[in-house]
């Protein structure tokens, strides 16, 4: 019996793991040797098969046309009453055939050049997921055209490593019951390429106004490049947007030579740029008026805030619960018409027309972005003029050159004011270069951010950055990453309330008795008629309500903006009535809703 419980004895400290290392001193007894590291290796390898192999069994390959039952999303205003429902998918469903082999080639070559070898799935895309997941990173990587297809028609679009799982186990499954040519048409007709569309026809039809079957090649290369991100290509949003589309072009063109898609000769024909038609007012009719402009603002809002993509929106089933007051909203826009209606006479002066209006009450309380006003019409008037930045503020921007000085003293240079108009609110990107202009208001910020920035000085230094989202909800679930935002001490109170001070002095300048009187303190900054900049602006806030209007001319097709001059029946050198137009807005708007 002894030998036998030796023996025994003998076995269980062979089998023993030898971790931290006996024998060992220091830290070098917890350096595993090259035989634990091999078991680890092969450890995680198994648990990792027997994880895909009980994927890939449960996972079923359903219907299809899933997309086309995508729910709408629905947006409601600040007390939960419907605002608007957005949904119909913008997709319609043609055979390969119609699919230029041109358009073929520009996406395989740039999406997925293994495409009609590989076997649905791509280890590399796979291995960096993993790598993503152990760092507590995004689960992302390069997906073949297969992953992409099974992510747009039978997956969800969040990042995880349950659902790259799935995507790849699925891919397989697909490939082993599809061919090659019944993928790539199903990739095609479930894409997602901007402007809301789903799908090579809807695209061909929103960037050019064709069929697809009628692109050619450059056309081709434009919707294959904008696969990459149809809300970051398109080339009408911006001239950031319209130059990484042209780059994005050249490389899909030079990519097909590359891999033998094109000839060097094809591609030294193309080096005109195709340039997209203008986004179309093809919007739902459910967007008209003000709603386009609140809905793309709650929109970009989301994405800001929780990762999601526009693609990811744009498939629908959201329940988003906003901050705008539908009073508030209403009561800006007949403002708005009101007098632009009784100021400017379009027919009959030059000088009135291509008038723009741009407006947006924000509480200061908190950063609640409560009213906008975007244009006549998002269906008509794609740029939202209330969140749009290319509009110089002018001397509208005294304010944060008063608080720089009276914060760091006389001396104060162009950064230190630069800094104090970003921590009031004003974004970094709309800043204009360091240079001797820039206190006189070369900068470029959106209505909706003064409105925020002015309100910092009537919350006694303190800011809250803006929000416009305050829940969302998405079958049932809800999203993370819409807390209200905190609010920071940015100018100490003393500071703030000279500034204050100061601002009141130019509002009882600028606004008539009575709309003293209904209003109470109130401290505004203006431009004025002798102001450089060619835009006239005016923002005021209460305790209760920070409002900016800017008004402005820009012509659809001009670049830059054009003359003020004249604009409501200035003579001269005057900008007449286009100086005070932004004035009236405001104090009818602010008076009227008391």
């Amino acid at each position: 019996m002894i030998p036998r419980l030796r023996r025994t004895a003998g076995r269980a400290r062979r089998f023993r793991v030898d971790y931290p290392r006996r024998g060992r001193g220091g830290l070098r007894r917890y350096v595993p040797s090259w035989r634990q590291l091999l078991c680890l290796a092969l450890l995680g390898c198994g648990a990792l098969a027997v994880l895909v192999g009980y994927v890939y069994s449960t996972v079923r390959i359903t219907d299809v046309n899933a997309t086309a039952r995508t729910e709408a999303n629905v947006y409601y205003w600040a007390d939960g009453t419907q605002m608007v429902s957005v949904g119909d998918i913008n997709r319609q469903n043609v055979p390969l055939s119609d699919i230029p082999p041109a358009l073929q080639n520009a996406v395989i070559a740039t999406e997925n050049a293994t495409f009609y070898t590989d076997p649905g799935f791509s280890l590399r895309g796979l291995a960096r997921a993993v790598v993503n997941m152990a760092k507590g990173e995004e689960v992302q990587g390069g997906s073949t055209i297969t992953q992409q297809y099974v992510k747009n028609t039978y997956l969800t679009q969040e990042q995880t490593l349950d659902r790259k799982l799935r995507e790849l186990c699925l891919s397989v499954k697909l490939s082993r019951n599809l061919s090659k040519q019944q993928i790539l048409q199903g990739y095609f007709n479930t894409s997602w390429f901007g402007r809301n569309a789903y799908g090579v026809q809807a695209a061909a039809v929103a960037y050019y106004g064709v069929d697809a079957k009628e692109l050619d090649a450059p056309r081709s290369a434009l919707l294959a490049a904008l696969l990459k991100g149809g809300d970051l290509y398109d080339p009408s949003l911006s001239e950031a947007h319209h130059r990484r589309a042209e780059v994005r072009w050249r490389y899909v063109l030079d990519r097909q030579v590359e891999l033998g898609f094109m000839s060097e000769e094809e591609r030294a024909r193309y080096t005109v740029f195709p340039e997209p038609r203008p986004r179309s007012a093809s919007l739902s009719t459910s967007l008209s008026g003000q709603t386009g402009y609140l809905v793309d603002v709650a929109n970009k809002y989301i994405q800001r805030r929780t990762g999601l993509t526009a693609e990811e929106l744009g498939r629908g089933g959201y329940r988003i619960r906003t901050t705008f007051d539908r009073a508030l909203v209403e009561q800006l826009e007949r403002t708005v018409e009101d007098v632009t209606a009784r100021t400017l006479d379009p027919e009959g002066r030059a000088a009135d027309r291509d008038v723009q209006v741009g407006a947006a009450s924000v509480r200061p309380e908190d950063g609640a972005v409560l009213a906008l006003y975007g244009g006549p019409d998002a269906t008509k008037h794609f740029a939202n003029n209330a969140d749009t930045s290319g509009v110089p503020v002018g001397s509208a921007f005294r304010p944060f050159v008063l608080a720089a000085a009276l914060r760091d003293g006389r001396d104060a240079d162009l950064e230190t004011v630069r800094d104090v108009a970003v921590d009031a609110g004003l974004l970094p990107q709309s800043m204009a270069e360091l240079d001797a202009s820039f206190t006189s208001g070369t900068s470029t910020p959106s209505a909706v951010r003064m409105a925020d920035a002015y309100a910092t000085f009537a919350t006694g230094g303190r800011h809250t950055d803006l929000y416009a989202v305050t829940a969302v909800t998405h079958q049932g679930r809800p999203l993370k990453g819409l807390g209200r935002p905190g609010g920071r001490q940015v100018l100490n109170r003393e500071v703030a309330g000279e500034v204050v001070e100061a601002m009141r002095s130019e509002a009882v300048d600028a606004l008539a008795p009575e709309t003293l009187r209904a209003l109470g303190p109130v401290a505004a900054g203006r431009t004025g008629a002798a102001d450089p900049q060619p835009a006239a602006w005016f923002v005021g806030s209460t305790r209760q309500l920070s409002t900016a209007v800017t008004v402005f001319r820009n012509k659809p097709g001009k670049d830059g903006l054009l003359s003020m001059r004249g604009v409501g029946g200035g003579s001269g050198t005057e900008r007449g009535g286009g100086d005070v137009l932004p004035l009236r807005v405001w104090s009818s708007y602010m008076t009227t809703i008391q």
